[in-house]
């Protein structure tokens, strides 16, 4: 099935098309949720140019936590502009594959580009959205996905369509926004904070849920918490009225976290 883009999909499709062309970060002029040498090890990022590594839109490190290994097919959901693919693709070798899906051609456009740069033969990037992937059934051994899938407002899907494609016994590994407790409905409501991974968020416990609702076992979610200033950076590049709701609440709730669970063999 065709995925039909809506409001919140459209709205965060020009937001980071709008990142990509300024080289800003997610969330604002700062990156979203840590500098990227705290994000990964730092030997991690020697193998790639400043300039790449800088395009990154993440919360977290899926490529450690994915244990990749030579050989193996994996899918990037939300790829961005490319980083999180090339890191994969190095860890895959030339005898694996690494492809990345997202929804804005900006984006999929600077990806190309910077795969250009470290001269990779096997990243391919596809134009799609999380909840209707362009993607074989069956055919990808490791999902990764960084900061993206908290953007979808059907996140049930966006489980379903991974496993669909993983191959039985493959794994999901992804960094993600998730939220301790019930963040206030204005930012539930308002489209800038979906664009800024924090209104689509949902709870930790509905996290595992949805993900087990289609099939997923062994998950595991583990937590990984902001400082209060990076929280601060994105609410106020979010604008909104901070009469209409405690501050301290949001910071207490969001957090990323380290998230794995596997399809059945």
């Amino acid at each position: 099935m065709t995925q039909s883009p809506t409001p919140i999909h459209e709205t965060v499709r020009e937001h980071y098309a709008e990142r990509i062309k300024s080289n800003a970060s997610c969330c604002g002029p700062s990156d979203c949720c840590s500098p990227n040498n705290i994000l990964y090890p730092v030997q991690l990022l020697t193998t790639v140019p400043t300039d790449v590594s800088n395009t990154s839109y993440g919360c977290g490190d899926p490529i450690t936590l994915a244990s990749l290994k030579p050989g193996q097919t994996v899918l990037d959901l939300g790829s961005g502009a490319g980083l999180d693919c090339i890191l994969a693709a190095q860890k895959v070798g030339e005898t694996g594959k690494v492809i990345g899906v997202d929804m804005t051609p900006e984006m999929i456009e600077r990806a190309q580009a910077n795969v250009k740069k470290v001269n990779l033969n096997n990243v391919e990037f596809r134009h799609g959205y999380l909840e209707s992937l362009p993607v074989e059934n069956n055919t990808v051994d490791v999902i990764i996905s960084n900061c993206v899938i908290n953007l979808s407002p059907d996140k049930e899907k966006v489980f379903s369509e991974a496993f669909r494609v993983l191959a039985p016994g493959g794994k999901l590994a992804v960094s993600d926004i998730v939220t301790d407790g019930e963040l206030p409905e204005v930012i539930r409501q308002s489209l800038s904070a979906w664009a800024g991974c924090v209104a689509g968020a949902v709870e930790a416990k509905d996290y595992i849920a949805m993900m087990e609702s289609v099939g997923f076992t062994n998950i595991s979610i583990n937590p990984v918490f902001f400082d209060k200033q990076t929280v601060d950076s994105a609410l106020d590049e979010m604008k909104l009225d901070v009469t209409e709701y405690p501050r301290d609440a949001v910071y207490k709730a969001v957090y990323s976290a380290k998230i794995t669970a596997y399809k059945p063999a």
